[in-house]
């Protein structure tokens, strides 16, 4: 059996929270393998289904971010889970927006809910770190993490949650490098833009009909009237060479 975690906090008011990252995957996760309805457990909200074969349990701190661990701690020990069989869902400031990264143990990072799991279940278990990019400021992290995500985020967010739900056995199979290699590859495609690159290259332009060297050192007639006839309609004749 894997625990599945989904870090966020609770409540409408962060519900689009660029830090609720982690609970809209654990629902993206529900909803294409169609886990159990979410029932209150655990100070959490769980649900239940199968990933790759195996049986798999979804969870959803509502404790609050901070104290994320409570609830993550309180399930393992029920079930009796080692830190190997956990798999934490969660925005990493240190990402570009839609990048993911899969690693197990490490630190905190800065994160307060990867720090109350640590310090609950130990620190070897497996992250995965969903890219929310950083304000470019230390002052702004705080506003940033529990701001919502625009609406122009939806071009990448809708995609990537998507590709974390169609992908989500290969974590169960431990496969954390094909996970992110088709993650990446998903979104890719489908943010691939449909516009010029889709047009055929312009036609190189021909390159100007060289001229003979006659004509070339022929000069041009002038526009010119010429006299027909006369003494002056002779020299003009002969001057440029009208027969």
């Amino acid at each position: 059996m894997l625990l599945l975690a989904g870090l966020g906090n609770p409540g409408p008011k962060h519900a689009g929270n660029r830090h609720n990252i982690g609970f809209m995957a654990a629902d993206a996760i529900a909803r294409r393998h169609s886990f159990s309805p979410w029932s209150k457990k655990f100070q959490g909200l769980l649900a239940e289904g199968t990933l790759a074969g195996e049986k798999t349990l979804l969870l959803k701190p509502q404790t609050f971010m901070n104290l994320s661990g409570q609830s993550v701690g309180e399930a393992m020990r029920f079930y009796k889970l080692d830190p190997s069989s956990l798999i934490v869902f969660y925005d990493e400031l240190d990402l570009a927006p839609g990048k993911v990264r899969v690693k197990t143990g490490g630190g905190a990072g800065g994160h307060n809910g990867i720090r109350s799991i640590d310090q609950h279940v130990g620190k070897e278990y497996r992250r995965v770190r969903i890219g929310i990019g950083h304000p470019g400021a230390k002052p702004m992290v705080h506003g940033h993490v529990l701001g919502d995500f625009a609406k122009a985020d939806d071009e990448w967010l809708e995609p990537l949650l998507s590709s974390i739900a169609d992908n989500a056995p290969l974590l169960v199979k431990d496969d954390g490098s094909s996970f992110m290699n088709r993650v990446t590859l998903d979104l890719r495609e489908k943010l691939q833009p449909t516009g010029d690159h889709d047009r055929p290259p312009p036609k190189a332009p021909k390159p100007a009909k060289a001229q003979s060297h006659i004509r070339q050192a022929r000069p041009q007639k002038p526009a010119v009237n010429v006299p027909e006839t006369g003494p002056m309609a002779a020299m003009l004749k002969k001057l440029f060479g009208k027969d």
